[in-house]
This record gives structure tokens, C-alpha cells and sequence, in this order.
């Protein structure tokens, strides 16, 4: 019986630490912080977090279909609004956002 309850308490525990672990990397996950234009490394690549407004005289083969969506750099869901991109560690960037590191999505 004593065997029982032991093991009983340290599946509880176990999968509690689970649960929590979970939280904790997702709430991590929404707390980086959103690219800004302005950022030095964000300037260098010519990031928008609209893909309608790159310029289009500096990237002639930009087009409006290119997104960090469907960029293949892109760490999230397509229908996500923003996510992780590896040029830009510790920021996430917007879904309809783009760069001139764009790969096309495999």
C-alpha cells in the first residue's frame, strides 16, 4: 500500500511537472519581443512587417506574394501572426513581414 501511494505521488509529480513545463515554454515563447523595423539587423536585410511596403526600388524581385509566412526561415504555422525567425534571435517577426533573406518554403 505505502508502495502504491509513493508511486502514485510521484506520477502526480511528474506529470504536474510536465503541465508546468509547457506553460513555461509557451509563456516564454509570447514574451519575446516583436521586431522593430528600425532594428540595426532589421535595416540591413530590409525587414517590413508588411510585405506590401518593401521598397521596391532596393528589392526589385520582391513581390507581394513573398511573406515571412512562407518563408522557409519561418519558425511557426502559416496562419500564425507572428513567429521566430533564426536572423532574428530573442524577436519574433510578423506573419505578413518580409526580408530580403525570403527563401521560398519547401
Amino acid at each position: 500500500m505505502e508502495f502504491q501511494v509513493k508511486l502514485t505521488n510521484r506520477r502526480v509529480f511528474m506529470m504536474t511537472l510536465a503541465a508546468g513545463s509547457s506553460v513555461l515554454a509557451a509563456t516564454a515563447a509570447r514574451a519575446q519581443t516583436k521586431l522593430d523595423e528600425k532594428d540595426p539587423q532589421a535595416v540591413a536585410l530590409g525587414y517590413v512587417a508588411d510585405t506590401t511596403k518593401a521598397d521596391a526600388k532596393k528589392f526589385p524581385k520582391h513581390s507581394n506574394d513573398q511573406k515571412c509566412t512562407n518563408c522557409q526561415l519561418f519558425q511557426g504555422k502559416a496562419t500564425d501572426a507572428t513567429g521566430g525567425c533564426p536572423l532574428f534571435a530573442g524577436k519574433v517577426v510578423a506573419g505578413p513581414g518580409w526580408c530580403s533573406a525570403w527563401v521560398k518554403k519547401a
